[in-house]
Order: structure tokens, then C-alpha cells, then sequence
């Protein structure tokens, strides 16, 4: 028997990263703001974009 996968909006998948001081993304991504907030440096940045249109939201 198939069992059925709930269906996830790929449009609300958002990712969190670290925007570096020297203006490349942190070669990692976090599950939450919070999580790379605690990582990120103080003359960084926590950005949230979507990877299916590669937009900033």
C-alpha cells in the first residue's frame, strides 16, 4: 500500500542564512532566525530567502 505525503507549499519553505561581513552567504544554513542570529557575528547579517523563486522575503 502507498501511503500519502502531506503536500508542503514549496513557496513557504523558507531558509535562514548568514549574510558575512564580507558580502558572501555563510557556507550553512539554520533552521531558524533565532539559531542564526546566535551564530552570525555582530557586523553580520540574518537573512530569510525561499530557494524555489530565490527570492528575499
Amino acid at each position: 500500500m502507498s501511503q500519502a505525503v502531506a503536500w508542503t507549499d514549496p513557496r513557504e519553505q523558507i531558509e535562514f542564512s548568514v549574510l558575512m561581513a564580507d558580502g558572501r552567504l555563510a557556507g550553512r544554513r539554520f533552521e531558524s532566525r533565532e539559531q542564526a542570529e546566535a551564530w552570525a557575528q555582530p557586523d553580520e547579517q540574518v537573512v530569510e530567502y525561499n530557494l524555489v523563486c530565490e527570492c528575499a522575503v
